[in-house]
């Protein structure tokens, strides 16, 4: 309990700059608890604006790459889907291709892939 309590304390002084950034962070994430396209795009822009004329320097790169994105970004109101599954996709490749130290062709880099990706049961039957 102490620890919420420390937080707390530290929030309260908002000529902190990583109480300013933990801030942005919360109403961020509290932006995308939203399942409304339209109140979710007028909320991140409000947030946007906040952030961009912040004297944080990352929290104004953040607010650029959102407006650089912008589609993309509202595009997960309405399907709730993020790239984490093609991230983790890319994950498992990379993976791959270390422990391979390179195949001879680039035929059978694509074929390990998908044998890695289509989680095949490669188990003969009983």
């Amino acid at each position: 309990m102490k620890q919420k309590e420390k937080l707390q304390a530290l929030l309260k002084d908002q000529n902190l700059k990583t109480a300013q950034a933990y801030q942005f962070r919360l109403t961020f994430q509290d932006i995308f608890t939203i399942k409304n396209r339209h109140q979710g795009a007028t909320l991140l822009k409000a947030w946007l604006e906040n952030a961009r004329t912040s004297d944080l320097p990352p929290i104004v790169k953040v607010a650029y790459t959102i407006m650089n994105h912008w589609d993309g970004v509202l595009r997960w109101f309405e399907s709730q889907i993020t790239n984490g599954i093609l991230e983790g996709f890319n994950s498992l490749i990379q993976s791959a291709k270390a422990k391979a130290r390179g195949y001879r062709t680039h035929k059978n880099f694509i074929n390990m892939a998908y044998l890695i990706l289509g989680k095949l049961d490669l188990r003969l039957p009983t």
